[in-house]
């Protein structure tokens, strides 16, 4: 009865320890692969943005609520190398071959991460059911008034354009 007590504090440990691993190095790669996906949006779009006088305010609008349609994307993005990470570090440095060896199963070290992977699974299904399609309606409007928006300065291709005070 001591030692069943005794191995579920252990666990206890090891999960708190786990998780906090896990969950720094998460947060890490879940903003990058945001940041990735809207530096590719922004490269698709931006000749269809500069040279529009959008202010920022609107900038800022369109590269928010672009974000916030990426977040599904960038999820399982993230949940899959922030895993990697973490276990490669734990690898790296021998805790998984010491946790091997004191008994501890492949399941039950990796039991916190299915945990904290089905609890964001169910996070992302309410995200996205309620938050993602408005914030994709938000997003496609901005971006079509940036569209249908004049140029604020036309350039005539093959000509000098002096409208541009100090360049030519």
């Amino acid at each position: 009865v001591i030692f069943a007590n005794v191995i579920r504090i252990i666990l206890k440990k090891l999960y708190r320890y786990i998780l906090r691993s896990f969950i720094g190095t998460f947060i890490f790669t879940f903003f990058i692969a945001v940041f990735v996906l809207l530096m590719q949006f922004m490269f698709v779009f931006l000749d269809e943005l500069i040279g529009k006088g959008v202010g920022f305010e609107v900038m800022s609008k369109l590269i928010y609520y672009i974000s916030i349609t990426f977040v599904p994307t960038a999820l399982p993005l993230a949940i899959l190398l922030s895993s990697l990470m973490c276990f490669g570090n734990m690898g790296e440095f021998y805790e998984l071959v010491a946790m091997k060896a004191s008994g501890i199963s492949v399941w039950k070290i990796m039991r916190p991460l299915l945990i904290f992977s089905i609890a964001i699974s169910i996070v992302a299904f309410i995200f996205s059911n309620n938050v993602l399609p408005m914030a994709k309606l938000k997003s496609r409007t901005i971006l079509n008034d940036v569209r249908r928006q004049k140029m604020s300065f036309d350039i005539p291709e093959g000509m000098f354009y002096k409208g541009i005070d100090g360049y030519t």
